[in-house]
């Protein structure tokens, strides 16, 4: 009974900060299974156009059609529609997704030949459904943020040649046709570039977490975070970080992984003493981390290797160290909290052992490694994914307790399309903005006016640019966020000769830890309702955890040998960057690990013993020169560091001996 309360609990928690989360479970078992064979199908067209590609159009046009329809049949238009049924407005606004789709696909032709880009009306009018409809969907999935920014784009060409305009803002007059050419007929609008990147690899690796997830990964993750840490001081706070980094690596839903894996975690936190906001914090920190950590990276990074045309491989190459770090930081304060409210493991004997769980499910992780080297050869990403599934399934048949059967694969396949529409969504309803960028001079406009603001000045840039892109991944998914920061910001740091792919890491961190960030941190509200706590108070703890992500950005931009690059003499638009040297990078990695160890004590005020305020500011001090990547900060802060620290063991090694 009380194990279907705790459910019941999570899943309103989940709704109520996660509109994905909430979703039609119809009563009729035949309208139910045409729900799900749909899904099948969505997913099946995915493989097969990953080795039978259709032209870009097409594809796309498919990828946003068929997934809409899907949309009006799962999602119901408000939290307190009916769900147990699909309404008559829902089945028209199905048939007319279709339709729009159905469109492309049989005037594909004329379109790209006899049109010359001047749409008829009968374009104009798809053009004007297809927005709607998309509008509509995201609505229902992402809220009313998202929707009403892209009302907001779609409005400014209509309005931009009036006399009321600034004049940065001024453009020649649009009519229907310039408008809804671009957002419907090109891919330059709803089947930008971001949507293929949804379609060729982004729903193939949300399909590949979905096997993963049916094979039983979830459960070998946790069992492996539990043997591994789960005995030491503050033990199931370990766990959880270390769990949710690798569940929100492959799912990139940061308030479903809260609830999902916060459900077993958060308990066990308070049950050996950590507080109720530390609990919450803990869990949401370490799910937002996720989406920076290789090799998945949730799902940003597939756009922005789109976007940017630099490699995947080198993405997630360049990710690792500033991903390590911030996890260090989150282990690091959880352990220093432990040490100083004396809060224990779990004992040995309740956990699961090591050799045992590999044993069992081992074999699981086999996938991930394959698809570390398949990236690593450079094979093309959409077939990595495809292969890593195949193996997924394959691997699974080693042992009865992870075997999948014809029902799991099927539900693995109905269950991936299903979580994949959230993202299609948003990189859809992101597409009108892009549309609209790219037809008119707004986007010029925006990488100016942050130019303006920062008056010439590196830093200011990067301070208003992560203002911005945290403003808006208070209110956004971390995609949409991204998409829109990526080609309004990071735009203005290619001035500075910022390499692209340094830019684009720049405004990709502050977008997703817009999530942990109050006044709006979905995922720290997430935690809160999990462990009982105070929202705003979880959501500050949050952003103490994850300090790390908040300096580290910073560094990376001033010293790309943290992303292990070397843009030494290249253009800022360089796509291939070598490797800086080896040293280097040993030494900014043996300096920032420091340095993190040090803030997480300085911020905790805990190094083997309590710190004094003072004690607690020198250290930081110390660490933050550690942190910077400059030869004489480095040296200046490991003498402040060593002498706080080594001030802090003999004072502890003095009270023992007393004590004895």
């Amino acid at each position: 009974m009380n194990k279907e309360h705790n459910e019941v609990n999570s899943q309103e928690i989940l709704e109520k900060f996660d509109r994905e989360s909430v979703v039609r479970t119809l009563t009729n078992n035949k309208l139910a299974l045409f729900v799900s064979g749909l899904a099948i199908i969505y997913s099946l067209f995915h493989l097969y156009n990953t080795y039978f590609p259709m032209p870009e159009l097409k594809q796309r046009a498919i990828h946003v059609g068929l997934g809409v329809a899907l949309i009006f049949l799962i999602y119901p238009a408000g939290k307190k529609s009916t769900r147990d049924r699909i309404s008559p407005l829902d089945w028209l606004m199905f048939f007319l997704s279709l339709a729009s789709t159905g469109y492309i696909l049989v005037e594909y032709q004329d379109i790209m030949t006899t049109r010359g880009g001047v749409p008829t009306t009968l374009d104009i009018v798809f053009a004007i459904l297809t927005v709607v409809l998309v509008i509509e969907g995201s609505r229902r999935i992402t809220g009313l943020i998202l929707p009403i920014l892209a009302l907001i784009f779609l409005a400014y060409p209509f309005i931009s040649h009036l006399e009321f305009m600034p004049d940065k803002l001024l453009t020649r007059p649009y009519d229907l046709g310039d408008i809804f050419g671009q957002l419907y007929l090109k891919t330059d609008g709803l089947f930008s570039s971001t949507i293929g990147a949804s379609v060729n690899f982004i729903f193939l690796f949300i399909l590949f977490g979905s096997f993963l997830a049916k094979s039983g990964m979830g459960q070998l993750f946790n069992d492996l975070a539990l043997a591994l840490a789960g005995h030491k001081q503050g033990g199931p706070a370990k766990v959880a970080v270390i769990s949710s980094g690798f569940m929100g690596s492959i799912n990139g839903a940061a308030v479903a992984n809260v609830v999902g894996t916060g459900a077993f975690t958060i308990p066990l936190m308070k049950k050996i003493g950590y507080r109720k906001e530390f609990a919450g914090a803990v869990e949401a920190s370490a799910s937002v981390g996720g989406q920076i950590l290789p090799p998945i990276m949730g799902a940003s990074a597939f756009i922005m290797a789109e976007t940017t045309g630099v490699s995947y491989g080198t993405i997630a190459l360049a990710a690792l160290l500033p991903a390590l770090l911030y996890y260090l930081g989150v282990i690091a304060q959880v352990h220093f909290r432990a040490g100083k409210e004396d809060l224990k493991g779990v004992e040995k004997d309740r956990l699961p052992q090591i050799k045992q769980v590999l044993k069992e499910r081992g074999h699981l992780l086999l996938p991930i490694v394959a698809l570390v080297y398949f990236l690593y050869i450079s094979m093309p990403i959409g077939y990595a994914a495809f292969y890593t599934i195949g193996i997924t399934i394959l691997v699974s048949m080693l042992r009865k307790e992870t075997r999948m059967t014809v029902k799991d694969i099927l539900q693995a396949l109905e269950e991936g399309a299903k979580g994949s529409l959230s993202t299609m969504i948003a990189c859809a309803v992101v597409g009108v903005v892009i549309g609209v960028v790219n037809l008119t001079s707004f986007g010029n406009v925006m990488t100016s006016s942050i130019m303006d603001l920062g008056q010439g000045s590196l830093f200011l840039t990067l301070f208003f640019t992560m203002i911005a892109s945290m403003i808006l991944g208070m209110g956004l998914p971390s995609i949409p966020c991204y998409i829109i920061t990526a080609t309004m910001a990071a735009p203005a740091l290619a001035d500075f000769g910022i390499p692209v792919l340094v830019a684009h890491m720049f405004v990709f961190y502050f977008g997703i830890f817009a999530n942990i960030t109050p006044p709006v941190a979905l995922a720290a509200f997430a935690g809160a309702g999990i462990a009982g706590g105070d929202p705003m108070k979880t959501g500050f703890q949050s952003l103490k955890l994850a300090i790390a992500g908040f300096i580290v950005p910073y560094l990376f931009v001033y010293n790309p040998t943290m992303l292990m690059i070397d843009p030494t003499g290249l253009a800022a638009n360089a796509k291939e960057f070598p490797m800086p040297p080896v040293i280097d990078i040993i030494m900014v990695t043996f300096t920032s690990v420091v340095g993190v160890i040090a803030l997480s004590a300085a911020v905790e005020g805990y190094f083997a013993k309590n710190l004094n305020m003072i004690s607690r500011l020198i250290l930081g001090a110390g660490a933050l020169m550690m942190i910077v990547p400059e030869t004489i900060t480095d040296i200046l802060g490991l003498v402040i560091v060593l002498t706080v620290i080594g001030g802090q063991l003999f004072s502890r090694r003095k009270e023992n001996t007393i004590e004895a």
